[in-house]
């Protein structure tokens, strides 16, 4: 498996997008078809957006009754279902509403793109810049550093414990990247998967980008940093846990439904099927997920909302492979995990149908015709910083 993530010497990403393309192996749809799924609807938008908050509401408001009650223990139970709940706004939602596929109606997308990006302590300006370059080069290092192999599953005792209870590394890596984004400081590591060289290859050719990147962390912080300060003025402390502590309670679901979408898969291929992974979910875990069980579908069709991916999946069900199941996702991902400690070069072949169209696994980097590279444009959405 490929070792990447220790290796700095990556070529400027100025290059990389002028002279690398992939040019990725796309399941067979009939286009009539195609366009159809690729509808939004701001009904289904609204229900998949209002549904999530108004869950969102609930349990806080749960958590708040028992916090002014003085009942602890149903207090730590609402918590943690709130924490549950929440956790996905991070990194789901924000990551659905920011392809812009959600609602049909453009500032919607927009609205509830900025709400959950600020309760989840998410910057999404930072975000478009490396998703837009993720959903290009998928796993290829040179152009995507969202996602490097080979992926940490982070199964320590200290890590699985935090994910059931309360997570303080978590707490310090995301308030220290907005404090690091804010100030600026790029020299230090910063949250997830993103590293500080990586943002700053982001940064170099997209400065406005980072202008906003930067107005945006000091926006959350502020917006935080007022909801404690009313919380403390006000003796009303379940309003700081309510909307900003949240985020660090209770994000083993989260976590245990997301490690799979590319973990012990295969780098540098051009066939989505290799180095993506679906699997299927229980249809309320899967609406928390904002249905991205269905990565596979995602990546290949970008332009497809959320709500009509499982529909897709259908569609191209015979040139796919199966979809795990998670508790198969996770056998095989530890599977995957104990045969690399044996062969560090070992990278899995995800296993394709009879019905299915061979793999593609050479390198693909090659210049695209400019109809490629339109469709390519066309099928992530309006993910895109404009002028990107």
């Amino acid at each position: 498996m490929s070792t990447v993530a220790a290796r700095f010497d990556f070529p400027p990403l100025s290059e990389v997008r002028k002279n690398v393309r992939v040019k990725w192996y796309r399941c067979p749809i009939d286009p009539a078809t195609l366009r159809r799924l690729m509808q939004r609807s701001d009904l289904q938008g609204s229900l998949q957006t209002l549904g999530h908050l108004g869950l969102f509401a609930v349990t806080g408001t749960l958590t708040a009754w028992c916090f002014i009650r003085g009942l602890w223990l149903p207090f730590a139970v609402a918590l943690w279902c709130h924490g549950t709940v929440g956790t996905f706004f991070r990194g789901l939602a924000v990551h659905e509403l920011g392809h812009g596929t959600v609602f049909r109606t453009r500032w919607l997308n927009r609205f509830f793109l900025r709400c959950f990006s600020l309760l989840s302590w998410w910057n999404h300006h930072e975000y478009a810049m490396s998703h837009t370059y993720h959903h290009r080069y998928t796993l290829h290092p040179d152009g995507d550093r969202e996602v490097l192999l080979p992926v940490d599953l982070a199964l320590s005792v200290r890590s699985v414990a935090q994910m059931l209870t309360v997570n303080v590394d978590g707490l310090i890596r995301v308030v220290g990247a907005a404090v690091r984004m804010a100030l600026p400081r790029y020299d230090l590591q910063v949250t997830g998967i993103r590293t500080s060289e990586w943002t700053r290859a982001l940064f170099a050719v997209a400065p406005e980008v980072e202008r906003k990147a930067v107005r945006w962390a000091r926006l959350t912080i502020l917006f935080h940093a007022a909801v404690v300060a009313v919380s403390a003025v006000f003796g009303a402390w379940w309003l700081a846990i309510v909307l900003t502590g949240y985020l660090f309670v209770g994000n083993w679901l989260a976590y245990l439904c997301g490690k799979p979408m590319h973990a012990g898969l295969r780098d540098n291929v051009p066939d989505f099927r290799l180095c993506v992974r679906s699997n299927t979910l229980h249809p309320f875990v899967s609406f928390l997920y904002w249905r991205m069980n269905w990565h596979t579908e995602h990546h290949m069709f970008a332009g497809v909302p959320c709500y009509n991916l499982k529909k897709l999946a259908a569609v191209i069900a015979g040139d796919m492979p199966a979809p795990r199941t998670l508790l198969g996702a996770w056998r095989e991902m530890l599977a995957i995990e104990k045969r690399c400690k044996a062969d560090p070069d070992y990278q899995f072949d995800t296993p394709l149908p009879p019905t299915a169209r061979p793999a593609v696994a050479n390198a693909g980097q090659v210049r695209l015709p400019a109809d490629d590279r339109l469709r390519l444009e066309a099928s992530i959405g309006e993910l895109a910083p404009q002028g990107r």
